[in-house]
Parts: C-alpha cells; structure tokens; sequence
C-alpha cells in the first residue's frame, strides 16, 4: 500500500501520482481532515500538516502514537473528507450517505482515543488546608 499521504489520497481521487496539477487543492483538503482531527483530539499536539508527498502515514501515527486500527480509521476519515471537499457525489442521497460515513467515522476515532486517553472535563476539586 502507498504509504505517501498525498499518493494515497491521490489514488483514493483516481488521480495519477504524476499529475500534480491537483496537489495545492488536495493537500488543503488533507491537512483540513487533520486539522478536524485534532479538534477532537486526535493526532499530534499543535496540528500535523503535510506540506509534499514526502509525508507518510508512519509520520503521523509515530507523531500521534496511535495504533493501526486507529490509523486505518484516520486513513478512511481522511479519503472520505477530501473527497467530499475536492469531487463531492451529485446526488443528495450519496452526499448524505458520505456525510454520515464521515460522522461515524469521528465518532470512532473518538472513541477509540477517549478508551485510552480521556481527561475528566469536570475533574474534582481539591482544596488544601489553609
């Protein structure tokens, strides 16, 4: 499998790794997947961007420290949301099927993250003994 971010987006869109005519939209609609991601706190503190098709999916889930169940989730979420962003189904009913794809998708990534890295947003007070 491709493990060039980029490539493999490219691939998922039917764009050949030699045309590079589409990169600038593609890698905006790539690091807007992750910039989402990181919003739900997935990924690396401070954001991850991929700037070329150097950028691999080893380099965001060593920098993340995510598994590859996770990575494959993150991968699909990613394909999903560029393609959405860059060639968006013609119909209501493929566009509402992709939206809901995508949502599941958050969910599952946040879910898996929240097993093994939750913080208490409300956590209890502690007062000291003055």
């Amino acid at each position: 499998m491709e493990q060039s971010i980029l490539l493999s987006t490219k691939k998922i869109l039917g764009i050949g790794a030699d045309d590079t005519s589409f990169d600038l939209d593609i890698l905006t609609f790539i690091n807007t997947a992750f910039s989402t991601l990181n919003d739900v706190g997935v990924g690396v503190a401070g954001g991850f961007t991929v700037l070329d098709q150097d950028v691999e999916w080893d380099d965001y889930a060593g920098a993340a420290v995510i598994d590859d169940t996770q990575v494959n989730d993150i991968k699909t979420y990613v394909f999903l949301r560029v393609r959405m962003l860059f060639d968006p189904p013609g119909t209501p009913y493929l566009i509402n099927a992709f939206k809901d794809q995508l949502d599941e998708h958050v969910v599952r990534i946040s879910m898996r993250r929240e097993a093994t890295d939750w913080v208490d947003p409300d956590p209890p007070v502690v007062l000291e003994d003055a």
